[in-house]
């Protein structure tokens, strides 16, 4: 007879193993866990000047300074003051050199077309024509016309043009200049401007514009002409050829105010 084991086959006698485990972390103290706090750097000092501080009041000396180097002030104080206010400066318009008494003289000469003073238009200035123009400009304005740039350029080509055909009859005897021409030019056109103004309160398309128009293109031929032919020495005999072209260019100065 086989006697029975106190165990099974399949249970082993050996002790089971034992599965080896970390030791837990022993707990530790949050001073020393945290992060170290970082030093802080020592404060910034700048550097103190070797020079003591200078005073820019020159008139006084500094009181306690160990900087000798020289005194200034005995420089400014020995210059004259020179008083001044703004009532010694001069005109603004004398200093860009517009004449308002002369630009009227001259303005009163233009208005009387049969007594001319030559002599007052010899200083030629472009002061006077600018502002015929520009009320010239304004007139037209009024009326629906913005004209200003086509005044201007016409303006131009009428002075060069009667530039060109005075030194062709003159020749040699004329003394007539471009400016001087250009500051006549724009001087006599004061009756198309008021042309210019009087045509606003007449009906247009009438005969009374077209008789006004010729009134007041005659009244600036014959101002134009007469300064130019006094003006510019040796040109008496060639009145009726220089008023021709001066006709031509007010008389489209004066188409500009009726069309």
């Amino acid at each position: 007879m086989f006697s029975h084991p106190s165990q099974p086959r399949w249970q082993s006698s050996s002790p089971s193993p034992k599965w080896s485990s970390p030791p837990p972390p022993t707990p530790q103290s949050p001073a020393t866990t945290g992060p170290r706090p970082r030093s802080e750097p020592p404060p910034f000092h700048p550097p103190r000047p070797s020079l003591p501080f200078i005073p820019f009041n020159l008139g006084s000396t500094p009181s306690s300074s160990s900087f000798s180097g020289p005194v200034f002030a005995s420089g400014f104080d020995s210059a004259p003051s020179i008083p001044w206010s703004f009532e010694d400066e001069a005109p603004l318009l004398e200093e860009l050199g517009i004449n308002t008494g002369q630009i009227w003289r001259k303005t009163s000469s233009i208005l009387n077309p049969f007594r001319l003073n030559p002599n007052l238009h010899e200083d030629a200035d472009l002061a006077g024509p600018f502002l015929f123009l520009m009320a010239f400009g304004l007139f037209q304005l009024l009326t629906g016309k913005f004209q200003f740039g086509i005044i201007l350029r016409w303006v131009i080509f009428a002075a060069l043009f009667l530039y060109a055909v005075f030194n062709l009859l003159a020749g040699k005897k004329g003394s007539l200049d471009l400016h001087r021409c250009l500051s006549l030019v724009g001087y006599c056109m004061l009756p198309m401007v008021i042309f210019s103004a009087v045509s606003l309160f007449v009906p247009h398309g009438g005969m009374a514009i077209f008789a006004m128009a010729a009134t007041f293109v005659l009244w600036s031929t014959r101002v134009c002409t007469g300064l130019l032919v006094e003006l510019a020495h040796g040109a008496d005999e060639y009145r009726g050829l220089i008023a021709y072209p001066c006709c031509l260019v007010y008389m489209l100065f004066s188409l500009l105010v009726m069309f």
